[in-house]
């Protein structure tokens, strides 16, 4: 598995095999041996050597190769290697002295799957590599195994990435689908044209074809990134084709009959305003592309791929839309003919009587307002208040946490206690989440912890659950299985549970909700620093903000302190080496030597027997070589002192700290949690304490800043593109300030949902910033061309107002439309789905309707300044009219 392209790494929780000398200290000492004479012998007889060839180089007709037969490879040829022999005869041999088998290189892991021996292996990609490949060609390897794996060994798939990515991937590909139906059926219904609907769907097909070649040429792969991108594209590329037939058909309406006239008289109108429009939705991604960190790595696909999408659309809607309403569309037919009307034409009329009496409403809304223009300004104050607001107020996230189908349970047992004692509290919780019906396979692995490492008192489960399809019911859901968990282990008090959800995004610390270090940076002692953390810990429980903060780490191991008394040693003629590797060699193990077997490399390890080394009592029993040769034992020269210490001492950017990791309550966010633990950090750690975030956590609170200079320089870049089509510092104005609106319907309606503020929201903000601009522009276009022909400013906004109504209304109604879907997710990765579907179609439903009437008045009133401020642009215009 370590070779295949793109695994970083591969660990596997349990012993690999080794040649086991297990070693009788009692017998040993009868013979005068000490754990370095085995080292010496395995050094002396254990080995691979060129011996030659007889006859090189010579006149001999043959020559013969001297081959050694190398390392000894079985049980049976270890134990005959000869430790002494005597001119008698008598020969000692290491299977005298010790108990030699093939064992297992540690003995510090125990590992069951579904109550089975086995063994779990975790397997890591290097960065940059595609995950969903890595998967593939380690499924196809384990196909291969398991071909000639023997019977009653079986390879099961625990937990896999590419189970999310599947299920995600097609729930976005439906969702994709829907929305593409949906956007159809808007369109005709507002076309009522079978004719002309085929213009817009042939746009969505050719914009996502070419998507799809940037994404190729560009290396992106389909993610779910890529793939939400696609979605909101489709209400955003369909925008230009139904400028294009829209502005066809309204010329229809006023007479003409040739679809070619009509496409070039329609196009005379539209082209600057759908070049324009296109530039500053693009000039919106363009900033994110520049970003860096993970938050970079979202905004760069979903951004450039939301660029190229659009900038394709304009090109089509300038080339080939244009050709097709040309030789596609054909005005509807006219009763004056006295022919029999079609379907399309009956529903044509009735709905145009309809939408002209809404026209004519929305008009007299219109003037209303610029009537009364100061309602717009309070509107808009009103709007920007509440965006502040909702800002402050709305949860707050990287990502939101998803089901990715599978639970991780850490389990710590009391500190010292044996691998024995954690494998039976391990399978009291086996036994009690067995029966939790939502669970398809688990693993149990006794001896390591996903908090804590290696370590004889911790523990961990992998659950996989079954798959969403056949999870649908809301007990079915990853926080209702983390509940019952809970609930039936309550009863055990041999062991602490941690159980969590694995993390939306792999690699950034081990599950979900938050991870920090409480750092010791005054260089006090660990006992100290665990107090302060505890301290810290406590009050972290009793915020309403904190479901559970946890730490691992403890200084009440028992140990002994070992000191060497040197002067005994001088007086028996050794070393206190020699002490020591007496203590290394039968109670630490030695790796002494190596093995060739099934055709690899493998460890020969010394250690004396368990039986030998069970407590300090052994210690007499134990035997180190003076220099008169005799056997004296080793525990004469040791005093042990029994002390409490931390079993592992951890550094986090070189300060000594102690890792705590926690989950949100419910009804909480990740944000949330964050500014509870600042506030918690600043009353209970003193000077020289502090902490920092790791994982995710640390990723989120880095990435918050940047979401608002993003903002910021996307706003800038759509008022450089206005300043420059409108040639005006002001008009601009009139589009940027219609942008809170949407925003702050964004926000309104995450709060209304539960949602918090993550990246999924904000990358549909970018895109809303954008769309609402591009929308606002179909406004302020038309009515300075109209100024520019003579009309009134009033005139000019009002007589704008009705022609772009359609238009912006089919623009709307697509996007939410075509959205709805991912507000209804369901299965795998709703929660994104609904992030994203929520706060866009909040954003474009409030903002559609605002800009409606706020717009044209801000259009008016930007007017005016700009007349008032720059009245020679103004005279020349006029001449140039003249």
């Amino acid at each position: 598995m370590s070779r295949i392209t793109g695994v970083g790494n591969v660990n596997v929780m349990g012993g690999d095999y080794a040649m086991r000398i297990w070693m009788n200290p009692q017998v040993m000492a009868q013979y005068g041996l000490v754990p370095s004479d085995v080292t010496a012998l395995l050094d002396e007889q254990n080995i691979e050597v060129a011996t030659g060839t007889l006859g090189e180089d010579s006149e001999n007709t043959f020559q013969y190769t001297l081959k050694y037969r190398g390392r000894y490879e079985t049980e049976e040829e270890f134990g005959n290697m000869v430790i002494k022999a005597l001119p008698s005869g008598e020969v000692l041999r290491l299977k005298d002295i010790a108990r030699i088998e093939l064992g297992a290189q540690t003995y510090s892991y125990n590992s069951q799957i579904a109550g089975h021996p086995g063994a779990t292996c975790m397997i890591s990609q290097t960065a940059g590599s595609n995950a969903n490949e890595i998967v593939k060609e380690v499924d196809k390897l384990v196909e291969e195994i398991s071909k000639d794996l023997p019977k009653g060994l079986v390879l099961t798939d625990l937990m896999s990435t590419k189970d999310f990515l599947d299920a995600s991937i097609h729930e976005v590909v439906k969702t994709l689908v829907e929305a593409i139906i949906l956007v159809i059926l808007v369109v005709y219904f507002f076309l009522q044209s079978v004719r002309s609907t085929i213009i817009p769907s042939i746009s969505i097909i050719v914009s996502l074809i070419g998507t799809f070649a940037f994404l190729y040429v560009a290396g992106f792969s389909l993610n779910l990134l890529t793939l939400f991108a696609l979605v909101l594209v489709i209400g955003t590329v369909v925008d230009d084709a139904i400028v294009v037939v829209e502005a066809v058909q309204a010329k229809f309406d006023e007479g003409y009959r040739s679809p070619y006239k009509a496409t070039i008289a329609a196009m005379d109108g539209i082209s600057a305003a759908i070049v324009t429009t296109s530039l500053v939705f693009m000039a919106v991604f363009i900033p994110t592309s520049f970003m860096g960190g993970t938050s970079g790595v979202f905004y760069t696909q979903f951004g450039l791929t939301m660029a190229v999408a659009v900038g394709i659309s304009a090109i089509n809607a300038l080339t080939l839309s244009p050709a097709l309403c040309a030789l596609i569309m054909t005005p509807h037919m006219d009763e004056t003919t006295g022919e029999k009307l079609s379907f399309s034409s009956r529903f044509h009329q009735a709905f145009e009587a309809s939408f002209n009496r809404l026209v004519l409403k929305y008009k007299n809304g219109v003037s209303f307002f610029l009537h009364r223009r100061w309602l717009a300004w309070i509107a808009l104050a009103a709007a920007c208040v509440l965006l502040v607001f909702f800002l402050r107020t709305t949860k707050t996230g990287l990502v939101p946490d998803e089901d990715m189908g599978t639970v991780f349970v850490n389990v710590t047992t009391p500190p010292g206690s044996s691998l024995a004692q954690t494998k039976k509290a391990m399978e009291q919780i086996d036994e009690r989440i067995r029966e939790i019906p939502q669970i398809k396979l688990y693993s149990n692995v006794s001896g390591y912890s996903m908090m804590g490492g290696q370590a004889a008192s911790g523990g961990m489960l992998i659950i996989k659950l079954k798959h969403w399809d056949e999870r649908t019911r809301p007990e079915d859901n990853i926080n209702a299985v983390l509940a019952q968990i809970y609930a039936r282990t309550a009863d055990i008090k041999s062991a602490k549970l941690f159980a969590f959800a694995q993390p939306t995004i792999t690699g950034y610390g081990m599950g979900s909700g938050f991870e920090l270090y409480v750092q010791d940076r005054a260089g006090g002692d660990v006992n100290s620093l665990q107090k302060y953390c505890q301290d810290f810990i406590a009050a972290l429980n009793q915020r309403p903000e904190i479901s559970m903060a946890y730490t691992t780490f403890d200084t009440k191991f028992p140990q002994y302190m070992v000191e060497v008394d040197a002067a005994k040693c001088k007086r028996a003629g050794i070393t206190v080496s020699d002490v020591l590797g007496v203590l290394s060699g039968f109670i630490g193990g030695n790796y002494s030597s190596n093995l060739n077997r099934f055709s690899k490399l493998y460890r020969v390890m010394i250690q004396a027997d368990k039986n030998y080394r069970l407590d300090k009592e052994s210690l007499n029993n134990m035997f180190v070589r003076t220099s008169s040769g005799e056997m004296a034992p080793v525990g004469q020269f040791l005093t042990l002192t029994k002390v409490y210490g931390a079993e592992t001492l951890t550094r986090f950017n070189m300060y000594t700290s102690i890792p705590v990791n926690g989950m949100p309550a419910e009804g909480y966010s990740t944000g949330d949690a964050i500014n509870a633990i600042a506030e918690v950090a600043a009353q209970t750690l003193p000077t020289g304490y502090g902490y920092e975030f790791s994982g995710i956590t640390r990723e989120e609170t880095q990435s918050s800043s940047n979401t608002v200079i993003i903002f910021v320089i996307c706003i800038l870049f759509v008022y450089l593109i206005l300043c420059a089509l409108y040639e005006s510092m002001f008009i601009p104005m009139a589009v940027i300030l219609s942008v809170p609106f949407g925003l702050m319907g964004s926000f309104l309606f995450a709060k209304c949902f539960g949602l918090e503020n993550n990246i999924y929201m904000q990358t549909g903000l970018i895109m809303l910033i954008g769309l609402l601009s591009k929308t606002a522009i179909l406004l302020t276009e038309y009515a300075s061309s109209r100024r520019r022909q003579g009309m009134s400013i009033a005139q000019a906004a009002i007589s704008a107002a009705g022609v772009r109504l359609r238009p912006i209304l089919m623009t709307a109604l697509t996007m939410i439309i075509g959205l709805f879907p991912l507000i209804v997710a369901s299965e795998a990765g709703a929660n994104g789905n609904r992030s994203l579907g929520v706060g866009a179609v909040g954003g474009m439903l409030v903002g559609t309707l605002a800009l409606l009437f706020v717009v044209p008045v801000l259009f008016m009133v930007f007017q005016v300044i700009e007349e008032r401020v720059m009245p020679k642009r103004r005279i020349e215009d006029d001449d140039e009219e003249r």
